[in-house]
């Protein structure tokens, strides 16, 4: 009997362990996974950012593109040969941009000499154009009397202080008279042009050279002042 129950307490031990061996490797047991497993399912593909996906009353998937911004049709260019600005009334205008000057300049043609002028008239030309500067020195009228003076054209010195008297004092003490000429370029050489800027303003005097104008400065372009007449004498 003895014998029996340790045979049966033996049997009973190596049952126990066995199952307790038997538990423990169940539970670290697990199953391994590569990158390489097949997924069993068919992954859904996720819609793009830039489309909204959505379902229509049917119940069919459909997609629609997103406007994340307004877009605004942008203005036109301006051509580079144009310069574009707003006028004062707020209009977008125009204008052409001259990129180099003009091939063929307007040239007028030189001034003739007057065969029935005094050639007084075309010293005092000469000797004002010698005289004069690049630019004016706002002392027209007393080159002018120089010249006049210098060449003999005058006998004494004129006493008027306004270029814009010049041509009434000619007439008056020196035997000038005022010729039916309107175009300063069509003056004849030697010749006083007088010219009129305002009631508040001294005016201009200079005169006609073979190139151009001359008085404190020489110029080949005529003042572009109001020419109160053209004067010389025989």
């Amino acid at each position: 009997m003895r014998k029996t129950n340790l045979l049966f307490t033996i049997v009973w031990g190596c049952a126990l362990a066995v199952s307790a061996n038997a538990a423990r490797t169940e539970s670290l047991s697990f199953t391994p996974q590569t990158v390489f497993q097949k997924r069993t399912e068919k992954a859904v593909s996720e819609p793009s950012k830039s489309e909204f996906v959505s379902k229509d009353r049917t119940g069919k998937t459909v997609s629609a593109p997103i406007v994340e911004q307004s877009q605004k049709k942008a203005p036109p260019e301006p051509s580079k040969s144009e310069f574009v600005f707003k006028d004062r009334n707020g209009k977008t205008v125009s204008a052409p941009i001259v990129e180099q000057y003009q091939k063929n300049r307007i040239v007028h043609p030189m001034a003739k000499t007057d065969p029935r002028l005094d050639p007084k008239l075309s010293r005092a030309a000469t000797i004002a154009d010698e005289r004069a500067y690049a630019h004016s020195k706002s002392r027209c009228w007393h080159y002018v009397k120089e010249a006049l003076m210098a060449s003999g054209a005058v006998t004494s010195y004129p006493k008027t202080p306004l270029a814009k008297q010049a041509g009434d004092e000619l007439v008056r003490d020196y035997g000038f008279k005022k010729l039916p000429i309107r175009d300063p370029y069509a003056a004849p050489i030697g010749s006083v042009l007088v010219y009129f800027k305002g009631r508040n303003n001294a005016g201009h005097v200079e005169i006609r050279t073979r190139t151009g104008f001359v008085s404190d400065f020489r110029s080949k372009d005529a003042c572009r002042a109001a020419l109160v007449g053209v004067y010389a004498k025989g």
